[in-house]
């Protein structure tokens, strides 16, 4: 496996809509362990092809790492959110893509989800609390959406360190 380059703003492709996949082959198999050994390489939760230069609908999200389950990786490709639920939150993002940019985003606390894995079969899945931020967060990028246009703030990287001193107060 690989380890891949992370493409960072400014980036066309980070803005574009990624192409629907139609071949579920080899090259995509490899695709998807490459960004998953990227994703964990940068200390990432979810990484989305566009963010690896690859301007198709596939993504890979870390389920379950704010609970005390074991943590599941879940590959989404063809992703479509066919439900949100009405309550939100606001939450801090940040983005493999837009290093040391952090700001506070609403997001819904539940989605359904539809999706192919890697061979091409479909399924649907609930998901709620940050289980759901990262999936929404990883299917804008592939419709070339970035979270700082979502970010109700934006914080400086004083205040991040400011915020970090205070929770270990």
């Amino acid at each position: 496996m690989t380890i891949l380059k992370v493409v960072t703003e400014p980036a066309d492709v980070l803005l574009a809509e990624a192409k629907p996949v139609t071949k579920f082959d080899a090259k995509l198999h490899k695709l998807l362990d490459d960004m998953y050994e990227t994703m964990v390489d940068s200390e990432g939760v979810g990484i989305a092809a566009p963010q690896v230069n690859e301007s198709i609908q596939a993504c890979i999200v870390l389920l379950n790492i704010d609970t005390e389950d074991e943590e599941e990786m879940l590959e989404l490709i063809n992703p479509e959110i066919v439900q949100y639920s009405d309550d939100t939150n606001v939450d801090l993002e940040g983005c493999l893509s837009i290093p040391e940019q952090f700001g506070d985003v609403e997001r819904s606390n539940g989605v359904r989800v539809e999706f192919d894995d890697r061979n091409g079969k479909h399924y649907k899945l609930e998901a709620y609390g940050y289980d759901a931020r990262v999936i929404q967060h990883e299917i804008d990028h592939l419709h070339g959406v970035l979270f700082t246009t979502k970010a109700e703030k934006m914080y400086t990287p004083e205040e991040m360190a400011e915020m970090f001193e205070e929770e270990e107060e």
